[in-house]
């Protein structure tokens, strides 16, 4: 096949990589060779087929530049399947944020969901080669993602906080945040106050609570223990915990998370209770469901799609083989809003 009849190809069709191997009289492999710029091949050789495919416009596809490469140019993004309705911003706004920054490379993503004690679909994504690399979307304190994957060796990358210096990580700076909101609540005079959290087994649960003690330890106090609320899930026990502290009059209630602040709003005015007159309120958790409410509530503001689109630079940089920092942390803003006043 002659030049011509390769240009006429390329203008009815894409042109492939056999096409390119037969107009040089070369293999596939050694055109596979040249493009990856892997693997044992003469330089003459290789500046012909680079010269060729530059002078004709080709542009490997993702699965040639793939098998050239060793490489699916596909990620995972590792979400949790017992996520509900009011994580599901997070996620969705964390995965924009990997879009943005994978799609100019030429990756694609692939969803990919595990639950505490199984995560048998990304096992599969693994073993089958289908990613070539991964980004945990939440971290646990006995995670099995985690394990599994430092174990097989794929670069991958956690949004949260893992303690293993072995793995990269990025997270926004819950304690410090947590411990900024808080100190600020009782630089306006608030001592009392009850906590209301999540699961235990979540890592961010830690740190937010380390975070809230911590603020108690600079003003020289120490939190009531049984002021805080811990592995509350919404409904029965936010309720039962909400009664609680109402029934000890505190000043304020600090919520780990939008989900349970929302909850902890709707058993107030359930019982009648008006915020901020008769109790405070304040979320360490920032969203759309928090801002919409009346009064707007004192919060923690993170930039959620920052942190997708930094998780994706950090592990594309990983897949690239270039040095990558162990653990970043982003910031954060405070909102301190009528909830509070």
């Amino acid at each position: 096949m002659g030049s011509n009849s390769i240009e006429d190809n390329k203008n009815s069709e894409k042109m492939t990589i056999g096409d390119v191997a037969e107009a040089l009289g070369v293999s596939k492999t050694t055109v596979s060779r040249a493009i990856s710029g892997k693997g044992r091949i003469g330089n003459a050789t290789r500046d012909k087929v680079l010269d060729f495919i530059n002078q004709h416009n080709y542009t490997p596809s993702a699965i040639a530049k793939g098998l050239a490469q060793s490489k699916t140019y596909n990620i995972g993004w590792v979400i949790p399947g017992d996520y509900n309705s009011a994580n599901l911003p997070f996620f969705q706004k964390c995965l924009m944020g990997i879009a943005e920054m994978a799609s100019p490379m030429h990756y694609d993503i692939l969803v990919l969901m595990v639950s505490e004690n199984d995560i048998s679909h990304l096992e599969r994504a693994v073993t089958n080669h289908k990613v070539d690399g991964v980004i945990l979307g939440r971290t646990l304190k006995n995670d099995l993602a985690v394990e599994y994957l430092l174990n097989t060796g794929l670069p991958f990358v956690a949004i949260g906080t893992v303690d293993d210096g072995r793995v990269v990580q990025i997270d926004n700076d819950h304690r410090s945040a947590c411990r900024e909101l808080v100190s600020l609540l009782m630089m306006k005079g608030i001592r009392s106050m009850g906590l209301i959290g999540g699961s235990c087994s979540h890592t961010v649960t830690e740190y937010r609570l380390s975070g809230y003690k911590d603020a108690f330890a600079a003003a020289g106090l120490e939190p009531e223990e049984e002021n805080i609320f811990l592995d509350a899930e919404p409904g029965f026990r936010i309720d039962k915990a909400v009664e609680a502290l109402l029934a000890r009059k505190v000043q304020c209630i600090v919520c780990m998370d939008d989900s349970i602040c929302v909850n902890a709003l709707n058993k107030l005015r359930r019982d009648g209770a008006m915020i901020p007159d008769d109790i405070k309120v304040a979320s360490l958790f920032n969203s759309p469901q928090l801002e919409a409410a009346s009064p707007a509530v004192t919060s923690l503001n993170f930039d959620t799609a920052t942190l997708g689109r930094e998780a994706c630079r950090i592990l594309m940089n990983y897949i690239d083989g270039k040095e990558v920092n162990k653990r970043t942390l982003l910031g954060y803003d405070i909102a301190i809003k009528d909830s509070t006043k």
